[in-house]
């Protein structure tokens, strides 16, 4: 049987042993499997391209976002996530195959969860934006009212929205709530974040799926436009970089020059970048209004 040589690995679970079953035909493999559905149950965690945590990170996974798992060995499961379609390794126990289907979406950068329905219990963790909650019950504790989750933690219900709530329409709000988020190479959450992972989570905000690494973003994401076009919510690109106009003339984007998100004139974004990585490659109008 004949390799297909055009897939991306990042984008398909194969290897020489075990591969997803709907690749059969189109790789070689030992062995295929449908993918176990399961959710992630912590906070935030890193997807690797091996499993190891001496390896650096690929991409995050939110609390609550959707994985398939095809292999659990050593400590580690072999995951896709179910909205990008990443493929990768998280420790095991990061995964749970119980967690019942969400109900909300953390809407704000990030919240706490307490051990119950007061701001005064212990805190459990905290949630970035996007995370997505089971909500089984509510209350209210001094005047202030709480979402509670299955095992009785709590998180402040302001700080959340209903996935059946209308979603907010304008992306470069979202993204602009971000401002001095720290830069993580790999790094998805306003806990840490990089130039292609703000674009994905603001436009995942919206209700619009995004491609999660720059290079696909730039081939796969809306339309190509003209410099000259550049308005309010689109795209400029550069060779391993990406960032989202604000306005026709500023930039906003997770930057390793400030190691934040940050703002930036767009003349001088493109001065001071071109030393490294030249001049944009191209510019695109992601289909969202904005």
């Amino acid at each position: 049987m004949p390799t297909d040589h055009k897939l991306d690995a990042r984008l398909h679970a194969a290897r020489a042993d075990l591969a997803d079953i709907r690749l059969k035909g189109r790789v070689e493999a030992d062995r295929f499997v449908a993918g176990e559905p399961a959710h992630v149950c912590v906070s935030l965690v890193d997807l690797r391209p091996a499993p190891a945590l001496s390896r650096g990170i690929d991409t995050q996974l939110l609390f609550g976002e959707p994985v398939s798992v095809f292999d659990r060995a050593n400590g580690f499961a072999w995951v896709q996530s179910g909205l990008d379609g990443y493929v990768g390794y998280v420790p095991e126990e990061t995964i749970s195959t119980t967690e019942p289907s969400p109900t909300h979406l953390i809407a704000v950068p990030r919240s706490f969860v307490y051990s119950g329905p007061d701001l005064r219990l212990p805190r459990r963790h905290a949630l970035s934006l996007g995370s997505r909650l089971a909500v089984t019950g509510e209350a209210e504790t001094r005047g202030t009212r709480y979402l509670l989750l299955a095992d009785g933690s709590a998180v402040v219900a302001a700080h959340c929205r209903s996935v059946h709530d209308a979603m907010e329409s304008d992306y470069v709000a979202i993204a602009a709530r971000l401002l001095e988020t720290p830069y993580l190479w790999g790094g998805r959450s306003a806990f840490g974040i990089d130039c292609s992972g703000l674009v994905q989570l603001s436009l995942q905000m919206v209700g619009e799926r995004a491609p999660r690494d720059s290079d696909m973003q730039a081939t796969g994401l809306g339309q190509p436009i003209l410099q000259s076009e550049l308005v309010r919510g689109d795209l400029v690109f550069w060779k391993g970089h990406v960032g989202i106009m604000e306005d026709e003339n500023t930039l906003l984007h997770a930057n390793g020059h400030t190691m934040s998100v940050a703002r930036e004139d767009l003349d001088g974004a493109i001065a001071r970048i071109a030393w490294l990585y030249q001049q944009p490659t191209g510019f695109r109008r992601p289909l969202v209004k904005t």
